[in-house]
């Protein structure tokens, strides 16, 4: 049997409906972020960068790198193995305070990514529960799903930021036991979920919350703590999850929470008894993240008004603005070749890069481009943002309206 075709056809699937992922050979500059060089067919180019997910850059500000720099001489370049193995290392017990604090918890626990702390997070706390039933926003993230799969309980999947629907599940499971599992800010579409209201159906009906702030943390709140923080419902979440890959511009992911649920979460799921722990210097580089941005908020205003001033160029352009409340800004296209095309053009013709967002990313028929201002894009880039989108979308008659709101599903 040659097995290598079951592959190449798979590959040419994805091929022949334009879903085949083609990543950029990119090398960021740390003294001039958003600049990167993209190292294409044609040899180093510089080029702008306006989809990372570190919103706020803080992966260059000066205390994070110095941090991870001195800690990687002090302890090493990798942490040693798993921390059964191995013990805490200091930084990440130190990373785990400031977590904890950040988000007014008893207890954070630090894992290598956000995509492990939530299979790892939902699958043991929900299997942890006799005769759990999860309840899943529509919408929720892969991770989230996988690990609501993994834990192997009942599930029941509500609307999307749908109140009436969730409370009408919560009001036919009775006294069974309960985790509503959700998002703070659903990073496709931009939009946010109803936090505070949802804390409170849980309470009237005897549930657990799990929220997701991956995309919220360090950007919204006082100190950074994410949506929760920002309506004043941290206490009212019982297990807060989030990520320092993002707006704290690292690596790893986390949970907050009560004292047992993270000893709970330490002793047994696999995923984290049996993951080599984050290295020392990464954990440095974090804690350096978060205690920033607890005391200063200039990242954050800076980082709102040039959302704002990129939302309103694109929008003042006649470009398809998916509006929303947030510092997302995706722009319609409604078709994988024709988005795999606009990202294309920007880049070898305009020195832009913005990665097409397709299916699964997003459902077929709701292709786009997802652009993430950060607080050290410029007037002058949105500007010039704003005229090569203008001229990609006249060049490939691209739509100005949206025909199809279909949402994330990734």
């Amino acid at each position: 049997m040659v097995y290598r075709a079951f592959f190449e056809d798979a590959l040419g699937r994805l091929h022949a409906e334009r879903r085949y992922r083609v990543f950029a050979d990119l090398e960021r500059d740390v003294t001039r972020f958003p600049h990167a060089v993209w190292r294409g067919p044609e040899g180093p180019r510089d080029i702008i960068m306006w989809c990372s997910n570190d919103y706020l850059g803080m992966g260059c500000h000066p205390a994070v790198t110095g941090a991870m720099v001195e800690a990687a001489g002090r302890y090493g370049a990798g942490a040693g193995g798993t921390r059964n193995i191995s013990g805490n290392s200091h930084p990440v017990v130190q990373l785990e305070a400031e977590l904890a604090d950040l988000h007014g918890k008893a207890a954070a626990l630090v894992f290598t990514s956000g995509w492990i702390s939530n299979l790892a997070g939902i699958s043991t706390i929900a299997g942890l529960i006799p005769d759990c039933v999860i309840l899943s926003d529509a919408l929720n993230h892969n991770s989230m799903i996988e690990g609501i799969r993994r834990s192997g309980r009942d599930k029941l999947i509500f609307r999307h930021n749908d109140l009436d629907d969730l409370e009408a599940k919560l009001r036919d499971l009775g006294t069974r036991p309960k985790l509503i599992v959700f998002e703070s800010l659903y990073s496709m579409d931009g939009d946010i979920a109803p936090v505070a209201a949802i804390a409170r159906l849980a309470k009237r009906y005897g549930a657990m919350t799990y929220l997701d702030e991956v995309h919220a943390v360090g950007l919204y709140g006082p100190r950074g703590g994410g949506i929760a923080e920002r309506e004043g419902v941290m206490n009212e979440i019982d297990v807060i999850e989030g990520t320092l890959a993002k707006g704290f511009g690292t690596l790893g992911g986390y949970l907050a929470a009560d004292a047992a649920i993270v000893d709970a979460v330490r002793s047994f799921a696999p995923s984290f008894i049996f993951t080599t722990a984050l290295p020392p210097a990464v954990a440095a580089a974090a804690t350096a993240a978060v205690r920033h941005l607890k005391r200063s908020g200039d990242e954050r205003t800076r980082h709102a008004r040039q959302v704002a001033r990129t939302k309103q160029a694109l929008t003042r352009a006649g470009l398809p603005v998916m509006d929303n409340p947030s510092h997302i800004v995706p722009l319609f296209v409604g078709d994988a070749d024709r988005c795999k095309r606009a990202s294309d053009l920007l880049l070898e013709r305009h020195g832009i890069y913005i990665q097409p967002i397709n299916y699964p990313t997003v459902e077929r028929g709701a292709e786009r481009l997802r652009i993430t201002p950060t607080p050290h894009h410029s007037d002058q880039h949105i500007v010039a943002l704003t005229a090569a989108l203008c001229n990609v979308w006249q060049e490939l008659d691209l739509p100005t309206e949206m025909h199809h709101q279909a949402q994330a599903a990734e």
